[in-house]
């Protein structure tokens, strides 16, 4: 990590929103759905036995929250589509308590803990071979974040995440950090939403996690309609982001050939956008040929060489990572895919499931009660935009997104061959195989080679 803060950026002065906190517990408890129970586990810290562990993890029951911001949202937004996990183990709780040889504890639902329960910075380089990478590149470069509304919370919880990870500071003072409306403006913002809040929280800290040395821009539209989203990523890359991470989607429609050329096509920077949280189905903007569409997978430690195994996210028959073939994008040339005529979602993966899911701190609203544990593609996008950034600066006539496909089948990227995320008529556009697959793309970076020109 560095030492001291990079060189601030130039900065002058409802789509449905992918896998952050959830947002409406109330409404949960009054349909009966926010008291499921969860599986009891014993919490004494005495030895126990792997097989004793392995059982009590199988014992193990995730609940998961939805949050109802918009679900139906009408033509031309989008609607919010948050996950995180409020009861039982996590994969990080597992294998902190193998390596103890203690029991894993279980999480009640909605409660707040002291210490993350997710996966961390060094669990995420780890898994994907940034180490080196992130400690020595990055200064310099800006990510920026586009999200609806206002976190008015954004830089202190923020502070916290990089903090308890022992990250240098990155902040509006030391010019690490830029929060600005979605015409630039530092202080006439958006009006601010718990819902948000929780996604805008996850992307920064997946920004830090990823590239600690970046610089961070977050972009608030006013709403989460299509056109100030847009607006949104128009102003980061105005203001001088090359890597531009969209953690929202919804359905395709005959517009998006529109939206792509107006908000999308910046020649020169590496946009990246969320494949979605609902299974097998094509989601915009990570339609667009213009973007790195960006799917989610299980994350697992394991005995192998690598130290990890991934496979599709799928929790049920409506929970899962997005993919497929547009209905109306046209097919980039870069990408050759036997059987879709169209964009082909995803071009790779990232961690999403909410069981093996990250850490985040984010105190905003009701649902923000300090540290959680999020999944959703809401969390890959970010993290691959950061890889983009590690990787450095495209070339200023390259879409980015076609990069992995020049180094598919290299040990630069992991191939995810297992898991599904639904049923199709055409096998790969929703079954995980070797080399090409909908779900995961070309797989996970090993490094930043793959995400070079």
């Amino acid at each position: 990590m560095r030492t001291s803060p990079p060189n601030s950026p130039h900065i002058r002065g409802n789509w449905r929103r992918i896998g952050s906190a959830a947002a409406a517990t109330a409404a949960l408890l009054i349909a009966g759905l926010g008291t499921a129970a969860h599986a009891s586990a014993d919490t004494t810290p005495h030895k126990v036995t792997a097989k004793a562990i392995a059982a009590q993890v199988a014992k193990a029951h995730v609940q998961y929250e939805k949050a109802a911001c918009g679900a139906t949202p009408k033509k031309g937004f989008a609607a919010c589509n948050a996950l995180r996990v409020t009861g039982g183990t996590t994969a990080f709780m597992e294998k902190q308590a193998a390596l103890k040889g203690v029991a894993p504890k279980t999480i009640s639902p909605k409660a707040a803990t002291d210490d993350p329960t997710g996966y961390g910075p060094s669990d995420i380089q780890s898994a994907y071979g940034l180490a080196d990478a992130a400690a020595a590149n990055g200064s310099g470069e800006t990510v920026a974040i586009v999200d609806a509304y206002d976190d008015p919370n954004a830089e202190a919880d923020l502070a916290t995440y990089r903090s308890y990870y022992g990250l240098s500071d990155c902040t509006t003072d030391n010019g690490c950090f830029t929060k600005v409306s979605q015409t630039g403006s530092t202080t006439s913002l958006p009006s601010a939403d718990s819902g948000w809040a929780g996604e805008e929280s996850l992307d920064l800290d997946m920004v830090s996690a990823t590239c600690p040395n970046c610089n961070i821009l977050l972009v608030e539209a006013k709403s989460a309609s299509d056109a100030n989203l847009g607006t949104a990523v128009n102003e980061a890359v105005k203001l001088g982001a090359k890597f531009v991470s969209n953690s929202y989607g919804g359905s395709e429609s005959s517009s998006d050939t529109t939206y792509d050329t107006s908000y999308y096509k910046h020649a020169g920077v590496a946009i990246t956008a969320s494949a979605g949280d609902e299974g097998y189905g094509a989601e915009y903007p990570a339609g667009s040929r213009y973007v790195t569409a960006v799917g989610g997978t299980k994350l697992s430690t394991s005995s192998n060489s690598r130290g990890w195994t991934e496979s599709v996210w799928k929790t049920s028959s409506t929970e899962g990572t997005g993919s497929g073939c547009s209905a109306y994008d046209a097919k980039p040339s870069w990408q050759t895919d036997a059987t879709c005529t169209k964009r082909m979602i995803a071009d790779v993966s990232a961690v999403a499931d909410p069981a093996t899911g990250v850490s985040v701190y984010d105190t905003y609203g009701a649902d923000g009660t300090g540290w959680g544990t999020y999944g959703g593609t809401s969390a890959s996008s970010p993290i691959i935009a950061s890889v983009y950034a590690l990787a450095g600066t495209p070339g200023s006539s390259d879409y980015p997104a076609s990069y992995p496909y020049a180094a598919a089948g290299t040990s630069a990227l992991n191939d995810v061959t297992s898991g599904n995320n639904g049923t199709c008529s055409t096998s790969y556009y929703c079954t995980a195989k070797s080399g090409y697959d909908g779900p995961t793309g070309w797989g996970t970076p090993e490094g930043i080679s793959a995400f070079t020109g």
